[in-house]
């Protein structure tokens, strides 16, 4: 068995969407309503890796992950800190494929010299739940009924990972690779 964690290139994108999209069409893991075409997934791609790393779980050739880390908030104060999120293959979870994913994620956002790592979880998800918990997240706090979707309100949770407190941060880091096509 091989198996390779590595950015995530723009020729990614149809096995991303492949793996968003039953996400997107058959729960409320995410709260988007329809799933994002190859061309979004591919620009999503290119948009988040300028500044934060975007990566996937390759086996034997096939994609069957990716985990990706995106801005926090806006305002300045707030760029030591990401999102973060993982998806798996639905046919592939509980394969320990988002620990490495999010292992993998941790040590690069450690060496951009982020601080701090939010992940929010549409609730009840007790996988989602169990990974993030296992990688450290400390549970802070619910959103209650924050999102619609197929015709009830759903609550999201907030985990945060402490990576790094220095005392004076230095200024993140921009992730050095580029964009494969």
């Amino acid at each position: 068995m091989n198996v390779k964690i590595r950015a995530a290139g723009t020729n990614d994108a149809e096995a991303i969407q492949e793996i968003y999209a039953p996400y997107v069409q058959r729960t409320a893991i995410s709260f988007e309503d329809h799933p994002p075409s190859v061309a979004e997934m591919r620009e999503r791609i290119v948009q988040t890796a300028r500044l934060y790393p975007w990566l996937v779980y390759e086996r034997d050739g096939v994609l069957l992950g990716y985990a990706y880390a995106s801005q926090h908030r806006a305002r300045e104060a707030y760029r030591w800190s990401v999102d973060v999120a993982a998806y798996v293959n639905e046919k592939h979870c509980r394969q320990g494929i988002g620990k490495e994913l999010y292992t993998h994620l941790f040590t690069h956002l450690k060496q951009l010299q982020f601080a701090n790592a939010f992940a929010g979880i549409a609730l009840p998800n007790a996988g989602s739940v169990r990974l993030h918990e296992l990688m450290g997240f400390t549970a802070i706090g619910i959103y209650q009924n924050v999102g619609y979707k197929f015709g009830k309100w759903h609550d999201v949770g907030w985990w945060q990972k402490i990576l790094d407190r220095p005392d004076v941060p230095r200024e993140p880091l921009t992730p050095n690779w580029r964009i494969q096509s």
